[in-house]
């Protein structure tokens, strides 16, 4: 019988940060969102392998209170989530204001509590409990502290206990009790090319910490494999006494230096103890199955917006006004209305979700009546594709950096029409116009992929516009986020009948890099 064999990243696209625990044969993971509503993403899974988001974590305003001039890629860092005593614990950090705090509840589901904020510098909190109950929240730096998890009154420290092996910005902390020995494993060489995993043991929290003699455990600076950037790890044990790992990656593409688009995103892979130290190899793009097969329902493709409420993988920036949307204005459509005149400034309307291939096909029907609207493909406000329909005509703007542009428009007529964003890796540019008007041919795209915008309506579909994905890529934008990809609006009120996004094949001939 043919070994099972599963896929990598198992929760694809702008998923980073991954924190996991395990109940009897029930698997609880949640990532970092920074600057976006709902906060912390929650999913479920049976076997490691196929998650389902449940719901947020931060769902309310009592919970989550973003300032509408938050910079991108502020926010909701690093949350830890364990489950201890028949409870359900959330703790992270909002730099936007307020520190870090905690939540918890008694379901996964929620409702969870309202914050609980604790006293504590730094980033990527961490909790482990001992056993005579005693909580320990580990920091970033390496820091540690004890706490009372109820109240968050800080009982002890915090104290310096291990900073890594030297490299830069040691952070995302997790303390574990196995056997007889405490584990504390941490990120070093910052989220980037130098990402990686150290491991060191003690006989008590308070150490002092031994480092694993072969660390770093895991990291794939300097090679070529396609999986890069990886580290930002939680260890779980399956419910059969095998180890696995969850953790950040990136998957680049395009020539030097290459460019990822998704942001960072949750990978799996098996762990095993040698001599008492956990051993990882490199993190492929398929591995062994674990032993448990549980295929979860995935995630619609399409969402014709037949709900009284927003599915949960639905994001907004920093807010989502209950006035900005309503599913019940025009039962069967979400209706979106303006809060803002443009994406280019924080307070506008959108509704999106993260892109999760790397080619891939977003579409959805709108009609917009007298209102502007559209999709956007989004990194933040300064780096923005959006496809518009406004006054008699749908058009094409590139935000990108401090330069703003027209690239392509089409009359159509009025009434509903289908809007699509499809990405596609590798590609040759389409050819251009030259001044004399001539027709220049199409180059390679040398960057990770191409965006191309189309619309159909009752006279037809027209192809607008093919653009450089590049510009819509952290190497070029910075932030820790990844392309989100959703509906707009800036003047008035739109209503959408449905939206869908999923992956596409690609095209013959066009091998991506």
């Amino acid at each position: 019988m043919a070994t099972r064999t599963y896929d990598n990243p198992v929760i694809p696209g702008f998923h980073p940060d991954p924190s996991i625990c395990r109940v009897g044969e029930d698997y609880y993971l949640v990532c970092s969102s920074f600057e976006y509503v709902p906060g912390v993403p929650l999913f479920h899974s049976r076997d490691l392998v196929h998650w389902r988001q449940i719901g947020n974590v931060l769902d309310r305003p009592g919970q989550l209170e973003l300032p509408e001039d938050l910079p991108a890629s502020a926010g909701i860092y690093a949350p830890t989530l364990r489950y201890h005593d028949g409870r359900f614990h959330m703790i992270t950090t909002n730099v936007a204001g307020g520190g870090t705090f905690l939540v918890h509840s008694e379901r996964p589901e929620g409702p969870w509590s309202d914050p609980v904020w604790i006293d504590l510098p730094g980033i990527d909190p961490d909790l482990a409990w001992d056993d005579d109950g005693s909580c320990w929240c580990a920091v970033s730096g390496v820091r540690l502290a004890r706490i009372d998890a109820t109240t968050g009154k800080v009982l002890e420290g915090p104290v310096p206990v291990w900073s890594g092996t030297g490299m830069q910005h040691p952070e995302a902390p997790h303390l574990y009790r196995i056997g007889e020995w405490w584990y504390l494993m941490l990120a070093e060489g910052g989220t980037a090319h130098g990402h990686s995993v150290s491991v060191a043991r003690a006989r008590s929290p308070r150490g002092p910490f031994e480092p694993a003699p072969g660390n770093p455990v895991l990291s794939h600076r300097s090679t070529d494999l396609p999986v890069q950037c990886t580290g930002h790890a939680d260890l779980v044990q399956a419910a059969d006494g095998t180890w696995w790992m969850v953790l950040l990656g990136t998957r680049p593409r395009g020539y030097f230096p290459q460019f990822h688009v998704l942001g960072r995103e949750t990978f799996l892979t098996p762990v095993e103890w040698v001599d008492g130290w956990p051993r990882v190899g490199p993190v492929a793009e398929r591995h062994p199955a674990p032993a448990a097969w549980h295929p979860l329902e995935p995630e619609p493709v399409r969402d014709d917006f037949d709900t009284v409420a927003l599915a949960p993988y639905w994001l907004s920036p920093r807010s989502r006004p209950d006035s900005s949307w309503s599913l019940t204005r025009r039962p069967g459509w979400l209706t979106l209305t303006a809060t803002g005149d443009s994406l280019d400034r924080p307070g506008h309307t959108f509704v999106g979700r993260r892109q999760q291939h790397p080619d891939s096909r977003t579409a959805a029907l709108l009609d917009a009546g007298r209102a502007r609207a559209g999709l956007s493909v989004r990194l933040d406000e300064a780096h923005h594709y959006d496809l518009e329909v406004y006054d008699g005509t749908v058009s094409v703007h590139a935000r990108i950096g401090p330069v703003r542009q027209r690239v392509a428009e089409h009359a159509v007529p009025p009434g509903p029409i289908t809007l699509a964003v499809e990405t596609r890796t590798g590609g040759v540019l389409p050819p251009t116009v030259t001044t004399t008007g001539q027709e220049a041919p199409g180059v390679r795209a040398g960057g990770p992929d191409t965006i191309a915008f189309s619309a159909e309506s009752s006279e037809g579909d027209v192809r607008l516009a093919e653009l450089d994905g590049r510009y819509l890529s952290t190497e070029v934008a910075g932030g820790f986020t990844g392309r989100v990809i959703g509906m707009y609006v800036t003047e008035g009120s739109a209503a959408y009948d449905w939206f869908d996004h999923g992956p596409q094949q690609v095209a013959p001939g066009i091998e991506p890099r």
